[in-house]
């Protein structure tokens, strides 16, 4: 797209500056209509699984039913705490909202096409997403209550704890691929399963580790049953609790923008990303962002039946499968991955 300016006659600094700014848009736009479409198909799966309807009456079949949530929020008046500090009250859903919407300019969805193809992208993904704890203590503290500020020791506690085992199971995945760009460990997945299948998934080693990395990815996102961050039974809404109108709608379209990236890494570092999944010619003619939508729409229904079905965790528990479970695990799959290739990819130890 920047020759494509140049050729209009824009110099390459307004070129390069013009193309960005439409991969942005063209990344950000779909993705908060994406937000209010799967926040729709979440309360469908709820309802199916509860044996209800859930939404059908606004719009044809209740299609509409989030974007009158959203103008409700919209209309709504931001009531600011008295005793709150108000610059960082305002600031805390900005930084969460923010820092959801720029881990995606390295999430490839296609050959070719992603927004920053940059050879540490899978760091810049851990680095990024890292950033999101603060808008969430912020919000704890700056609302000046008690019941907030809990919450947000709980959610730094939580990820910390669930990013230490998720680092370790990254750490197998790039001793397969070799590299930490996306696109290039989407294209290590081609034929990997016996010849035939793509995907990381299906080698006995890594498929464990995607078994840890689903469920950390849940524990995240804050996600049930590890939504300790905003247990209705004893701290309400948990950080947001003090939030309204839009800032409190902020905070949803930064989380459920952080469930739909967990569910693109998922597919993109486990199971082939854009790639069809079995390595067979009429299925090429697919193109590749559909199967990648196929994909996470596929985990996106794993992540509604496990929080419409399994029961919360208590904290002490939640603290112990990440610490006491997964982390060795997960130390233990490095140490079996990086032998394995030791024997098979490198022709063993060094003499």
């Amino acid at each position: 797209m920047t020759a494509l300016f140049q050729h209009w006659g824009a110099s390459y600094e307004w070129a390069w500056f013009w193309s960005m700014i439409i991969g942005i848009l063209a990344i950000a736009l779909p993705l908060m209509l994406a937000v209010a479409m799967i926040i729709y198909a979440e309360r469908k799966i709820w309802a199916a699984i509860a044996l209800r309807r859930g939404p059908n009456v606004v719009g044809p079949w209740g299609l509409l039913q989030s974007f009158a949530d959203g103008l409700k929020v919209f209309l709504k008046e931001t009531i600011i705490p008295t005793s709150a500090n108000k610059g960082l009250f305002l600031i805390a859903p900005i930084v969460t909202f923010t820092v959801a919407l720029i881990v995606w300019a390295v999430v490839p969805f296609q050959a070719g096409v992603v927004l920053a193809d940059v050879n540490v992208g899978l760091l810049y993904i851990l680095a990024a997403s890292s950033l999101g704890v603060y808008g969430v203590i912020v919000a704890g503290w700056a609302s000046n209550s008690k019941y907030p500020f809990f919450s947000a020791l709980r959610a730094a506690a939580q990820m910390v704890s669930y990013e230490v085992s998720i680092g370790f199971v990254l750490i197998t995945v790039v001793l397969y691929a070799g590299t930490f760009n996306l696109s290039a460990i989407v294209l290590q997945q081609k034929g990997f399963g016996l010849g035939i299948f793509n995907g990381f998934g299906f080698n006995l080693l890594l498929f464990p580790m995607w078994v840890v990395f689903f469920i950390s990815s849940m524990a995240e996102t804050f996600r049930t049953p590890f939504d300790l961050v905003e247990a209705e039974s004893e701290l309400v809404a948990g950080h947001q609790t003090e939030y309204s109108s839009m800032s409190f709608a902020l905070f949803w379209l930064g989380e459920y923008a952080n469930v739909i990236l967990m569910c693109a890494l998922n597919a993109i570092l486990f199971w082939g990303g854009w790639l069809p999944p079995v390595d067979w010619a009429p299925l090429y003619w697919v193109p590749g962002i559909i199967w990648l939508f196929i994909k996470m729409s596929l985990f996106f229904f794993m992540f509604g039946w496990v929080k419409a079905t399994v029961p919360r965790y208590r904290y002490d528990q939640l603290m112990r499968l990440g610490w006491k479970i997964f982390l060795p695990l997960s130390l233990l799959f490095v140490v079996l991955v990086s032998g394995w290739l030791m024997l098979t990819r490198y022709g063993g130890p060094p003499a």
